[in-house]
């Protein structure tokens, strides 16, 4: 049995995948049932959740803490918990203090969200952090994981979020940017603008929170957008006009 604790939208989206599978036990303190059905999954206490052999956290950065510390007393004794989180630095050291050593540990960061892979895995590209886990574990995961057409990119936390806060949370900060100039689209355009204005589709569906949270815990985002504002400032300058 495949554990989820929450069911946002990522959560919603792993549920669906997962139940073809396996059978999975979902637990959200919402009243949910119907829907995590829909998935083929059903909805459960967070007890049995616990209980499950592979335990995965779909719930915000910014609740994961407590979440940790409510689920530890209660994981099974051979536990593999996994987080999905966009940042990984804080989560990993989270789960490494909160957790009981006996816990496998994995560190993922799925690069796809409910509307990029609605349809298919197939391309997406997935990013594991093998915290504290057997190589056998860690093997078998792989394969399941490559078998549904995932790329898989491995590393630690620390290259994680460095390059992130390029590649996420200053897309994330133009697409906002764009959003709050209001980019139109326009009969008179180029293929350039499409493709900024492509950015817009990337961070219209997520919340103010989720952009905040992606900023907020990634040590290197703020360097990263200040450098890239001053560089923004330094060629408007230079323009002179």
């Amino acid at each position: 049995m495949i554990g989820i604790i929450g069911f946002g939208r990522f959560g919603k989206l792993t549920a669906q995948y997962l139940a073809a599978d396996f059978d999975v036990r979902v637990y959200d303190p919402a009243d949910l049932a119907a829907a995590i059905r829909r998935t083929g999954a059903h909805r459960s206490s967070l007890k049995t959740v616990c209980g499950c052999e592979v335990v995965i956290l779909c719930v915000p950065i910014r609740a994961m803490r407590n979440v940790l510390r409510q689920i530890a007393s209660l994981l099974d004794e051979n536990v593999l918990v996994v987080d999905v989180c966009s940042v990984k630095e804080y989560p990993v050291k989270w789960m490494q203090a909160l957790l009981p050593e006996r816990a496998s540990i994995l560190a993922t960061h799925p690069m796809f969200g409910p509307d990029s892979a609605s349809g298919s895995l197939q391309g997406k590209k997935i990013f594991l952090n093998p915290v504290r886990i057997t190589e056998k574990a860690y093997r078998k995961i792989k394969t399941f994981l490559a078998a549904r057409g995932l790329i898989i990119i491995e590393g630690s936390a620390s290259q994680h979020d460095e390059q992130i806060a390029v590649s996420l949370a200053l897309t994330h900060f133009i697409g906002r940017t764009l959003s709050e100039f209001e980019a139109p689209a326009l009969a008179i355009d180029t293929e350039g603008y499409q493709r900024l204005r492509q950015i817009l589709e990337v961070v219209e569906n997520d919340t103010w929170q989720l952009f905040v949270d992606m900023h907020r815990y990634n040590p290197y985002a703020k360097e990263k957008r200040r450098m890239f504002m001053d560089i923004a400032k330094k060629i408007d300058a230079q323009l002179d006009v």
